[in-house]
């Protein structure tokens, strides 16, 4: 007879009959518990599970160990040798229910009679299921039961998921208002003695605002709600489901383990005692009638040692693991070095485009940018015909690939000016043909009217994407970008999520319909891309955050997204390096976003003067380098960035990009062997064609450090040491000792191969 949670459909919000519970509840009184230290039978797991009738239970593999305490809280160890470390120090459950105004947490789990099987499902076969039960009363009279599901799997031996279902139990109805997923205390003086218990570096996963770092330590009055899935309070939106923290011996990770992005929260606050407070919360505002039952989406907890890599790695292989796509494999051209007419600014015209060619052409570049404005109005996408009249659009493509390099063409799915948007353009924009012809595609808010998508660059209406008829307008656009105009590959920008919709000529089964369909447009992008020219690229840009879950997986090059100095740029490599893979093509979007400085405020957004010239943390962690230089020189504008290509600049440039053309380390494979935070200077590792590259980074204006640095992951054998950025040979190394004394500023660059 198939339980409980067998019953329960993929988007974990179906309320059940009290048939179907019924017959649950008595398979699992009629149960007998296991054995303790019951090795996995059948399935061949080696997950070992331990059952005390007065708990706790525990799973355990020979990476991690997960116990389920009598309150519900799953406190989990990472194993090394003979120590079990952890960051978990419980004080009550790790999930509870909010209703009227009561939280609901005091359910007595009936350890007695937990049920062990076999794990089932997508993310794996061999492993470990364990099925308890509880109750819990409310001050009212109600009564809720609860069923909690723990599973591990063999081929993720530090991931533990839980599955929950609450079923109302009493005679009359009852109203689920809130509810707290996977709740943990943490205190990091457990993995560390000497340290403060707030004393974490954290990945904080949601898309909440603009520039924020999403690699960085707490601090001892840290807050962030990091809302994911829908837009938050200041629009953007998204974000991979997940915050992680870790000291030098043990990090923890929780989140959402469902393949669809869900609206929810992970808040992470500092307690006023200095521990760690991060759980998951949604709001269903679900009713049940008696009998029936509500079931929260999949979370999860995971242990691991050095830093974010790891817990991201093993959460993107869990996810396709579900899934009907997988990572795109990047083609040859993804890896090229890119430049960006955004330089020009949106007003920018056929003959600038035109007249930087010779200048790319000389550097090196492979690929270029039509960047944002060469279009009339979002949603239409056709040529501005004051900027690019006639046929010119196409004329700029046709001189690129005379002169052998490629173009890709700037726009922003799923939006379409509707005439009361703002967009922080100078020119006010008309509403769109697409909208006036298709009125019905917009996504409506609760009072009825059109929802926007709130970003840098506009808030515009959105197209809600779980409609096929806008599924398929974007195949055209695809084909039309691609194929009748011949550019190569794709920039979206601005992409974060959409609005919920209410809309009810869609007839959604719920508003966050919209949201969970987000991925179909860009699945259908990405696929039309593939057919129309294989070795096209579809670049997504969620400027200023992390990624969307809802489209992470379609594109064939990641970005780094508008990064606020080159700390971003680096970790963000670091992080698409985990999601996409150790090959994964990721660009390191313009240098000049390297060093910014604010100089005041305008009524669109902050003015900045963009100066980078760090082409170094792109080369050394991996990345795709770009630039957005003007050449020849412009007269000054209001806003004009100061990015023009001098003298003195140019001959950076083509240093960089002639280091960049020849070692080419984006394609190499990405190694985590070092752990942000912890090691000094920052570390990063790739291999390839036989040789180990190392680059090691220090924080900004900290002058000239000196010391040793350690390459690690040598095999055995003795090693030449190569400064490649400088051109300077710096001695030897050998596995057996990988230590070298060097003195450096800013960056050292590494090339390690064999005597």
């Amino acid at each position: 007879m198939p339980s409980w949670f067998q019953m329960i459909r993929s988007d974990r919000r179906i309320i059940l009959s009290v048939s179907v519970i019924l017959v649950f509840l008595i398979s699992m009184a009629c149960s007998t518990a296991p054995n303790p230290g019951r090795r996995g039978q059948g399935s061949g797991s080696e997950v070992v599970t331990t059952i005390n009738p007065a708990g706790p239970i525990v799973l355990k593999t020979a990476a991690a160990e997960f116990e389920v305490l009598p309150s519900g809280y799953i406190r989990a160890y990472l194993l090394n040798g003979e120590s079990r470390l952890l960051l978990d120090e419980p004080d009550s459950g790790s999930d509870f229910l909010v209703s009227a105004g009561e939280e609901i947490s005091n359910f007595q789990l009936d350890f007695a009679r937990a049920k062990v099987m076999d794990a089932h499902g997508k993310i794996g076969t061999r492993g470990k299921r364990v099925e308890i039960t509880g109750r819990a009363s409310t001050a009212t009279g109600a009564v809720i039961e609860k069923a909690l599901a723990v599973e591990v799997y063999d081929d993720f031996p530090k991931l533990a998921v839980t599955s929950l279902a609450y079923r109302n139990g009493g005679d009359r109805a009852f109203q689920v208002d809130r509810v707290v997923l996977a709740s943990h205390r943490l205190n990091a003086a457990l993995g560390d003695a000497k340290a403060a218990a707030y004393s974490l570096w954290s990945f904080q996963g949601s898309s909440y605002d603009w520039g924020k770092d999403d690699v960085l330590p707490l601090s001892a009055a840290f807050y962030r709600p990091n809302v994911i899935g829908g837009p938050g309070p200041q629009g953007l939106g998204g974000g991979i489901p997940i915050v992680d923290f870790w000291t030098r011996s043990v990090g923890l990770a929780i989140g959402h383990i469902e393949p669809v992005p869900l609206a929810m929260s992970l808040p992470v606050q500092v307690e006023k005692d200095g521990r760690i407070r991060a759980s998951i919360a949604l709001e269903p505002r679900a009713v049940l009638k008696p009998g029936e039952a509500y079931s929260p989406p999949r979370s999860f907890v995971a242990v691991h040692s050095g830093d974010y890599y790891e817990p991201l790695e093993m959460w993107s292989r869990a996810i396709q693991r579900q899934s009907s796509w997988s990572i795109a494999k990047a083609t040859p051209q993804s890896y090229e070095a890119n430049w960006c007419g955004w330089g020009y600014e949106s007003d920018f015209t056929t003959a600038q485009m035109l007249g930087t060619l010779p200048k790319l052409k000389h550097l090196g570049f492979k690929w270029a940018t039509l960047d944002l404005r060469w279009f009339d109005n979002y949603g239409d996408w056709m040529p501005r015909p004051d900027t690019f009249p006639g046929d010119s659009i196409k004329k700029v493509v046709d001189e690129y690939h005379k002169q052998g390099i490629l173009v890709q063409l700037w726009y922003q799915p799923l939006s379409a000016e509707d005439g009361v948007g703002k967009h922080g353009l100078p020119k006010p924009m008309a509403m769109s043909r697409i909208i006036k012809k298709h009125p019905d595609w917009a996504i409506l808010d609760k009072d009825g009217k059109r929802a926007r998508l709130v970003s840098p660059v506009s808030t515009g209406a959105a197209m809600c994407p779980a409609l096929p008829e806008v599924q398929q307008y974007h195949r055209q656009l695809v084909q039309r970008f691609l194929g009748d105009l011949g550019y190569d590959g794709l920039k979206m920008d601005s992409v974060y999520s959409v609005p919920p919709c209410y809309n009810p000529k869609h007839h959604h089964q719920s508003p966050e319909d919209s949201i969970k369909a987000m991925g179909q447009v860009f699945q259908v992008i990405f696929e039309t891309a593939r057919e129309v020219k294989p070795e096209s690229i579809v670049q997504i840009c969620p400027c200023g955050t992390t990624p969307n879950l809802a489209w992470v997986f379609f594109q064939d090059q990641a970005v780094t997204a508008d990064p606020v100095g080159s700390v971003q740029v680096r970790r963000r490599i670091k992080m698409y390096k985990a999601l996409l893979g150790p090959r994964a093509a990721v660009y390191g979007d313009h240098v000049e976003l390297t060093d910014m400085k604010q100089v005041g405020t305008s009524t669109n957004a902050v003015t900045w003067v963009e100066t980078g010239r760090d082409f170094a943390s792109t080369v050394g962690a991996g990345g795709v380098i770009g630039t957005k230089f003007t050449w020849p020189d412009l007269p000054p504008r209001p806003r004009y960035r100061d990015v023009l290509l001098t003298a003195d600049k140019e001959a950076i440039w083509k240093k960089w990009i002639d280091i960049y053309n020849s070692k080419m380390l984006s394609r190499g494979n990405f190694l985590n062997l070092y752990t942000i935070g912890y090691d000094l200077p920052e570390g990063y590792a790739i291999e390839k064609d036989g040789k180990m590259y190392y680059a090691f980074f220090l924080p900004e204006h900290s002058g000239v450090w000196k010391g040793e640095i350690e390459p690690r992951g040598l095999k055995p054998g003795s090693y030449r040491v190569f400064d490649y950025a400088n051109g300077k040979e710096l001695g030897e190394v050998t596995a057996a000792n990988p230590k070298l004394t060097a003195e450096f500023s800013e960056h050292l660059l590494l090339e390690v191969s064999r005597q």
